[in-house]
């Protein structure tokens, strides 16, 4: 990621001599206009490996919000209450953004008296009031899913930490296991009607990019961060993968980075679906790789997008991707159907509410398996996003049931009779998103 430095300012002309003899009153004359300072250098930030915002494509969504509305939307869902100022200022007729482009320092987008629907070409996804009337077809008819099944899995699962094995001859990787979640989940939601497009299809990543060809980045975030000279490179199989080098930054940006912006331009200019269930399984802490620790804790939650920290925001991707979702008025979809999920989820799976400590995520809406949350996948994705995380991976019981696999039916497991976990969180996934449906869309 190249530095961005924000230009010295424009210097101001001075200041005309007083007149020697005073002159009579003048009529009023309005003042010259003069461009506003550049923006502060902080603004001019991009994150790893974002890219400069087109601002002027929020032009489209002038007059189409009140003011009452992007409030709403803004303490409800996208911020995290933190008590420094946002970069924008909210005006009576409009908010006004630091864009972070010294030529253009600000952008402007006008509210309006009444609540307007987004012009034709804003988005592509339909809301379910959007869709054609039923006339007797599958409930999921005309609805386009695209699943994202989380991680990559295969050989890339050790760098990815999400390989986990409590005895020789077995073991458990997060990229595999949401890929055959994908793939039952995309089975079931055909026979419904829908039209279903998986984002990663394989154990391979979506990106064309590698660890290697990310060295450059890598060690020019780490010496922004304070690392001037960090080490090369360590062994990822052992317990060193936790020390802080170019290596371990260059894979960390393949595949959390690189990886989730390759997949978010395959579902935008490519798939552009209705919704995208991102796939994912959870883990507590399990220490050392080569001797994990199960976990008594088992447990479920659902996010959206949101909960903005300032810091986040002072990013000017970051800031335009989260007010292109909130005049988009994504969350308005995004939000009740991620409830209807987490209602299905819980009861398929008998999981209860994971409960956040950290300020990274806030409860949003009335289901206590709904957080909104800031990530890349549910930022960058431009359409409602449920991204699920059910299961702790490590925790004994999860760990044998996953061990097994997908299956019908119930069979022994740990002493007694089980289903699938795989099974349950699609049947959990399949009967919310139908009743969603079932309530919203035009019978």
């Amino acid at each position: 990621m190249a530095q961005t430095i924000a230009p010295a300012p424009a210097p101001v002309p001075p200041a005309p001599p007083a007149a020697v003899v005073p002159a009579p009153a003048a009529p009023a004359i309005a003042p010259l206009s003069v461009a506003p300072p550049p923006p502060p250098p902080q603004l001019n930030r991009l994150s790893p490996l974002g890219t400069t915002p087109d601002w002027l494509k929020l032009q489209s969504f002038h007059q189409t919000m009140t003011r009452a509305e992007f409030e709403a939307a803004v303490n409800d869902i996208y911020s995290d209450a933190s008590p420094l100022p946002p970069p924008w200022k909210l005006e009576s007729d409009g908010v006004v953004v630091q864009t972070g482009d010294p030529a253009k320092p600000e952008a402007r987008i006008a509210f309006t008296n009444k609540a307007q629907p987004p012009l034709p070409g804003t988005r592509t996804w339909r809301k379910a009031s959007e869709l054609p009337p039923l006339k007797g077809r599958p409930i999921l008819s005309d609805v386009h899913f695209a699943i994202d099944p989380g991680h990559i899995g295969g050989a890339y699962a050790p760098m990815e930490e999400r390989y986990l094995s409590f005895a020789p001859g077995e073991a458990i990787q997060e990229g595999q296991l949401t890929l055959i979640t994908a793939q039952v989940l995309a089975e079931r939601l055909k026979a419904l009607g829908a039209y279903v497009s998986l984002v990663r299809e394989s154990l391979e990543p979506v990106t064309p990019l590698r660890p290697q060809d990310l060295v450059v980045p890598a060690r020019q975030l780490l010496t922004e961060a304070g690392f001037p000279q960090p080490q090369e490179t360590y062994n990822g199989l052992t317990g060193d993968a936790k020390i802080i080098t170019v290596q371990w930054q260059s894979e960390k940006l393949f595949y959390r980075v690189s990886e989730i912006h390759a997949r978010a331009k395959k579902v935008n200019a490519t798939i552009k679906p209705d919704v995208v269930l991102c796939l994912h399984y959870n883990a507590e802490a399990w220490g050392d790789a080569t001797s994990p620790q199960f976990s008594p804790a088992n447990h479920l939650h659902v996010l959206v997008n949101g909960c903005y920290a300032p810091v986040e925001l002072q990013q000017q991707d970051v800031r335009f991707e989260m007010l292109h979702r909130l005049f988009s008025r994504i969350h308005e979809e995004e939000l009740p159907l991620a409830e209807a999920v987490a209602g299905g989820m819980s009861s398929a799976t008998g999981l209860p509410a994971y409960i956040y400590t950290m300020p990274n995520a806030r409860r949003a809406g009335a289901s206590p398996y709904v957080y909104a949350r800031n990530l890349l996948a549910n930022r960058l994705y431009q359409c409602p996003v449920v991204y699920l995380e059910p299961y702790v991976m490590n925790h004994e019981e999860t760990y044998r049931r996953l061990l097994n696999g997908h299956f019908l039916g119930r069979t022994l497991i740990a002493g007694r009779l089980q289903s699938s976990a795989i099974e349950d969180y699609v049947r959990g996934i399949v009967n919310g998103v139908v009743a969603y449906y079932q309530k919203h869309r035009p019978q």
